[in-house]
Order: C-alpha cells, then sequence, then structure tokens
C-alpha cells in the first residue's frame, strides 16, 4: 500500500506538470498500472478467504449471496 501512495503522488506531479515528456508520462501509467494489479491480486485474494454467510431459513428471497 506504501510504495502505491508513493506511486499516487508521484503520478500527481507528473499529470500536473504540462512540460512532463512522454516517457516520464508512459513510466507513471506503466507504474500506475503495476501498483493497480497488485492491489486487486491482494483484493481478490482476501476475498477469496472471506467465508459465505449462510442464509436463514426464514429468509425467502431466492437471490445469490455474492462472494
Amino acid at each position: 500500500m506504501a510504495m502505491g501512495a508513493d506511486v499516487v503522488k508521484e503520478a500527481s506531479a507528473v499529470l500536473g506538470n504540462p512540460l512532463s515528456t512522454h516517457s516520464e508520462v508512459r513510466y507513471i501509467a506503466l507504474r500506475l498500472s503495476e501498483c493497480l494489479s497488485d492491489a486487486l491480486r491482494i483484493a481478490e485474494s482476501r476475498g477469496l478467504r472471506l467465508p459465505v454467510p449462510i442464509a436463514s431459513e426464514d429468509d425467502d428471497s431466492d437471490a445469490e449471496v455474492p462472494a
């Protein structure tokens, strides 16, 4: 999370500077993509470890419980 926060801070500086080069913008986009991929992988992994709630017998809905 700390690395992602650092990359977001750097991205704000690069994207806020109208004189940033194409290379700088591309580099920061790649780093942001890496951080987002890591965060999504971690969130998915943690989500898979959460127990799925069991519906009670007096629950009349046939809707599936999201995992």
